[in-house]
């Protein structure tokens, strides 16, 4: 693999470094350390109930969809990478899984209108939004729930001009130990990535290398019955076309505050 840039220089000019194949120093993977391309200051954004099916089968399908997207946040040390151990925290009875696709921004975006913010994103990731449900519903706010350490794996950043339009619809799988439990298209999203981005845009500038979730369709775990949540020792794996497969593996949560990175 080439060295392409240290990650301040490569978020200065993203679309750039993207588009070019020319690098520098060449490393073995044993001599890399993966870890999430995530400046420290980046606002991962993300939508929630985006998907009428998703909304149908929780705790929310009593009510209309409503007109703008459900955003709540989480902090870029949420984040992991395929490969990367993930721990369930002690009080939580398992984790629940949540297959989607993250869209990268790689230019500022003020008060744009839906084509402008479309045109930014420079690159796709399939995203895996585990989620600590007993945390999430003590509250009406989600952000605990959705930051356990180490416990949104996200894969490869694939170019947007490879991906295409998400509206075309590209699948997401996610399998637990092998079973297919959630299938369906992107393009069943009700809030699009261009619609997203344009709305929080009118509130903050959205800056290179801010990520924005788009959401997870049906199938979680806690909205089954029985409720079935992710253990120690379960194998999760989120598929999504063109961008490929995320395999993450349940272990119990060290006392000693460790990383869990592989």
């Amino acid at each position: 693999m080439t060295v392409i840039a240290d990650l301040a220089t490569f978020w200065s000019d993203a679309a750039g470094f993207m588009a070019t194949s020319e690098g520098g120093e060449e490393l073995s993977r044993e001599q890399v350390t993966f870890v999430p391309p995530v400046l420290p200051s980046a606002r991962v954004i993300c939508i929630g109930l985006n998907y009428v099916a998703h909304v149908e089968e929780g705790s929310f399908a009593a009510q209309p969809m409503p007109k703008h997207p459900t955003l709540f946040a989480r902090w870029p040390a949420s984040l992991a990478v395929d490969g990367d151990a993930i721990a369930v925290p002690a009080n939580e009875e398992g984790l629940d899984w949540e297959g989607e696709v993250v869209a990268w921004v790689g230019a500022p975006l003020a008060d744009a209108i839906p084509e402008q913010a479309l045109a930014a994103v420079v690159g796709y990731s399939t995203f895996n939004d585990v989620t600590a449900r007993r945390a999430q519903k003590l509250t009406s706010q989600w952000i605990l729930g959705k930051n356990a350490d180490n416990s949104g794996p996200i894969g490869p950043m694939i170019p947007a001009h490879e991906v295409g339009d998400l509206r075309d619809g590209l699948r997401i799988t996610t399998r637990v130990n092998g079973h297919t439990v959630q299938d369906a298209k992107t393009d069943e999203m009700v809030y699009t990535v261009g619609d997203t981005l344009a709305h929080i845009s009118t509130t903050f500038t959205v800056q290179p290398g801010d990520l924005l979730a788009t959401g997870t369709p049906s199938g979680v775990g806690y909205a089954r019955t029985p409720p079935w949540l992710l253990k120690p020792g379960d194998r999760v794996e989120v598929e999504v076309d063109k961008l490929g497969v995320l395999r993450n593996t349940v272990v119990v949560k060290s006392t000693k505050g460790d990383t869990f990175r592989n």
